[in-house]
């Protein structure tokens, strides 16, 4: 069996056999949340969301891209829109692409005395081209668009947020133990947190699309984590008897066993993301996938860094809370001071490479049988000592 310490890094990260010391220095990872969340939090509470027109209300005008002069571009919409209304649009993009891309004008509520005008000048400045192919005032279509459908896409998603969150907590209570279920929900809290911290201080637009786009990250946050925990409870089942090592060194040590595995899986479900926010919105311009893209990106990274870095020092910490933790890490410590006193090896924590079971003991007992071995005869040598056989 090859030595994991001859083994280069990247061998070792593969292979499960790393050594780093993610549990140790959680502290280091406790400030760096702390001060991540409270801006994401000063954010929120002084900056605040910038709500898509689904959530404020407002006009909505979607004429054809394509003119009698060619192209046009969203930047000559925007000229028209405020040499009539006199401000700019909130929000003005390209949508589809080919015969059927469009432009897609969102504004403050309009009345009918700026819709009129506006409309006019748009064709006469513009000439879109209908499905005729000749310019047409009627491809340009106008829509009030009420605030109350997005409020209702967010009470719903609370309530499936609620209800999700209710469901996790007792199936990780039940199946691993209650103290994964509260770093779980810690992890997954953060994960919130700082998804939606990050559209406010960037400023992108809040729509319904995000929203939904929230809801199916929280799924991805609690899949590593669950992966992760469930290393943990095997790494630690029957840990109170034995003096090997740790629960801290227990869970660093299904960390760094399974800490390849999280980044293949998260670099695998990033990747179609990617795909979405480059191909989709960058090359075909499809605008409205930017909103569902870009939460799902934010949110698959913040979750599998609170997996490897919050969940499960969270966990540690509230494990140590038990007195039966703290009594059996002294017995190691304990043991593993005895044995520097005899001038054993075994005086660090475990990296997992030898078997889960007491090594004090055994190696004491290896030690004297090897000290009393008789030494090997030369090649050669006739036998000495005693034959059983009688002389006559």
């Amino acid at each position: 069996m090859t030595n994991p310490e001859s083994m280069s890094g990247w061998t070792r990260l593969t292979t499960g056999t790393a050594n780093v010391d993610i549990i140790g220095r959680r502290k280091t990872w406790y400030i760096g949340f702390g001060v991540l969340i409270a801006i994401c939090l000063l954010s929120l509470v002084f900056r605040g969301f910038n709500l898509g027109i689904d959530f404020t209300g407002g006009s909505q005008i979607q004429m054809p891209a394509t003119g009698a002069n060619g192209a046009i571009s969203t930047q000559q919409v925007d000229r028209v829109y405020e040499s009539v209304i006199g401000s700019a649009p909130e929000v003005t993009q390209s949508v589809g692409s080919g015969d059927a891309a469009s432009i897609v004008l969102q504004s403050a509520p309009l009345t009918s005395e700026q819709l009129v005008p506006l409309r006019e000048a748009l064709f006469t400045q513009l000439q879109p081209l209908g499905a005729d192919g000749t310019p047409s005032a009627a491809s340009i279509s106008d829509s009030q668009v009420s605030g109350t459908w997005g409020g209702e896409v967010t009470t719903q998603a609370l309530i499936a947020l609620a209800v999700f969150i209710v469901l996790v907590t007792l199936f990780l209570a039940f199946y691993f133990e209650r103290a994964m279920a509260a770093a779980a929900l810690v992890a997954l809290i953060n994960d919130i947190v700082v998804t939606a911290g990050v559209y406010s201080i960037i400023g992108l637009e809040v729509t319904p699309a995000t929203v939904i786009g929230l809801l199916t990250i929280l799924g991805f946050s609690l899949y590593d984590t669950v992966v992760v925990f469930d290393k943990v409870r095997e790494n630690s089942r029957g840990l109170l008897k034995l003096t090997r090592r740790t629960y801290a060194e227990a869970a660093n040590l299904a960390l760094n066993q399974t800490l390849m595995r999280s980044m293949n899986t998260s670099l695998i479900a990033i990747l179609p993301v990617l795909g979405l926010l480059v191909i989709g919105v960058g090359l075909l311009g499809v605008g409205t996938l930017a909103d569902l893209a870009l939460v799902q990106l934010v949110g698959m990274i913040s979750g599998v860094v609170s997996s490897l870095l919050l969940a499960t020092p969270v966990l540690v910490d509230i494990k140590l809370r038990d007195k039966r933790v703290r009594d059996q890490a002294a017995r190691v410590e304990a043991r593993r001071a005895r044995a520097a006193g005899r001038g054993g090896t075994d005086s660090g924590p475990d990296t997992g490479t030898g078997s889960d079971v007491d090594g004090g003991p055994a190696t004491d007992t290896l030690a004297a049988v090897s000290s009393s071995a008789p030494a090997a005869p030369r090649p050669g040598a006739r036998p000495t000592g005693k034959t059983g056989r009688r002389r006559g």
